[in-house]
């Protein structure tokens, strides 16, 4: 998939040429570039450059300063490339793009699970990433401290309200899943949203889950609620969910938090890479 997404990538920016370098740069000239932190946060993305630089130009060389989730700030540098001067130009922008974007969910994500430290709670992610770059973004999310959810559609069952609504309801989305999965032969935990506590009492009753996902509870509902749950049950809150008010829901003992903002709404990490005429 990494590989993939990499190809996919150099394909759409390049195409059939970089012709800027082409036009003005010697087909023999070497060079090497910088890589300049110009923000403070967390970096991530160093492995993904590496990958991005030998996969266009095994003959480029890079030396890093700095691993994947490290503290950086303004002024860092993170690595230096050397090799043909066209190669660096070609893959400078895809880098980039990676880089700032993972470093900038690794920053958020790395703030928020600080805001939990000394509870028991873990902080998840969600599948509210980019199309196509999902594995980068999830990647990232990792680098900072966070944990993955499931990855996609495949890897888990997750029974939403529109599931249990265009299923008739919890008990028939429940019983259904299992046939499913048996009929299938397939091995997948199952987690279940719960609305209100109306339907929470009701997955209790029907069980057959792995993890409750309260969503949209206050801290005071979502303690009041794991209070109900038995230890067998995995949980999870989620919705209505802020840096502000974080710290209040892991407070209650919940399992796990997951956070879309983790990957829809981040600010890149400023950074450049630049030639470097230095010895």
């Amino acid at each position: 998939m990494l590989n993939d997404i990499i190809e996919r990538a150099l394909i759409e920016d390049i195409g059939d040429g970089d012709h800027s370098s082409l036009a003005c740069v010697p087909e023999n000239a070497i060079g090497k570039a910088t890589l300049f932190i110009k923000d403070d946060g967390i970096i991530a993305g160093i492995d993904l450059a590496h990958k991005i630089f030998k996969k266009y130009d095994p003959t480029l060389q890079i030396e890093s300063f700095i691993v994947d989730g490290s503290p950086v700030k303004n002024g860092d540098i993170a690595f230096q490339v050397i090799g043909s001067s066209r190669s660096i130009l070609a893959t400078e922008r895809l880098v980039l793009n990676f880089m700032q974007r993972m470093s900038g969910i690794a920053t958020q994500t790395n703030k928020i699970v600080s805001l939990l430290e000394g509870t028991p709670t873990k902080l998840l992610d969600t599948r509210k990433t980019t199309p196509g770059i999902r594995y980068m973004e999830k990647w990232a999310v990792r680098i900072g401290g966070g944990n993955n959810h499931r990855f996609a559609l495949y890897d888990m069952i997750m029974l939403k309200d529109n599931h249990i609504d265009y299923a008739g309801g919890i008990e028939p989305a429940i019983q259904r899943t299992h046939s499913y999965l048996k009929e299938t032969g397939k091995n997948l935990k199952i987690e279940i949203e719960v609305r209100d506590f109306i339907e929470l009492k009701k997955v209790l009753e029907f069980g057959g889950v792995d993890r409750i996902m309260l969503d949209n509870f206050t801290p005071a509902e979502l303690k009041e609620a794991l209070l109900l749950i038995p230890d067998k049950y995995e949980t999870e809150a989620s919705g209505g969910i802020t840096i502000e008010n974080i710290r209040e829901y892991a407070e209650t003992g919940v399992d796990f938090i997951s956070v879309g903002a983790l990957t829809h709404s981040f600010k890149s990490l400023d950074m450049s890479l630049k030639a470097d005429f230095g010895n």
